[in-house]
């Protein structure tokens, strides 16, 4: 999927948005907004974007995930190289230790995640901060065309930023507004 990334500065004109692209159907779970003034979202029923959206947990945690894959590895290695639990050790305690550890980096890379913000996100922050309201939609890549055909028409107020996509990828580091 892709995702449209549009600013405006007036609640008004996100409600608007909000109300024509539930006409043409896309749903509260491809719209998203990130604004200072979440009680104005709340009141006039605009889906905000949630936690998992506004920060890197996501990301953080696959890289946790391969990190601790690497420890898991080399943690089997010492074990059947050193056999510090006996010779006879079953392999349970090789899928122990993968389980463990693996786990262990996604849990770890969660939590530095989570006090991280969305690095697509962290380049309007500025912008969030001083009033403005950030618009994420979700489309399917045939529906993309007609989104931003629908926004340029009926919103002219609404600036398309960028267009990306909703996958994340662990291995990108952050990059400047494009």
């Amino acid at each position: 999927m892709k995702r449209l990334y549009y600013l405006t500065d007036d609640l008004d004109c996100v409600e608007r948005i909000s109300s024509a692209l539930h006409k043409e159907g896309v749903s509260d779970w491809n719209f998203h907004v990130i604004s200072k003034n979440q009680a104005g979202l709340y009141r006039r029923h605009i889906h905000s974007a949630n936690f998992i959206q506004k920060s890197d947990a996501v990301r953080y945690a696959e890289r946790g995930a391969m990190v601790g894959f690497i420890f898991s590895i080399l943690g089997s290695v010492y074990v059947a190289s050193e056999q510090p639990f006996g010779p006879d050790m079953g392999g349970m305690v090789y899928l122990a230790i993968f389980g463990f550890v693996t786990l262990f980096g996604v849990w770890v890379g969660g939590l530095m995640g989570m006090a991280t913000e969305n690095q697509k996100i962290a380049a309007y922050h500025g912008e969030i901060e001083a009033g403005k309201h950030l618009i994420l939609i979700d489309a399917k890549a045939e529906e993309e065309e007609r989104v931003r055909e629908l926004m340029a028409r009926t919103h002219p107020d609404a600036y398309l930023l960028r267009v990306g996509s909703t996958l994340i990828n662990p291995f990108k580091f952050a990059h400047p507004a494009v």
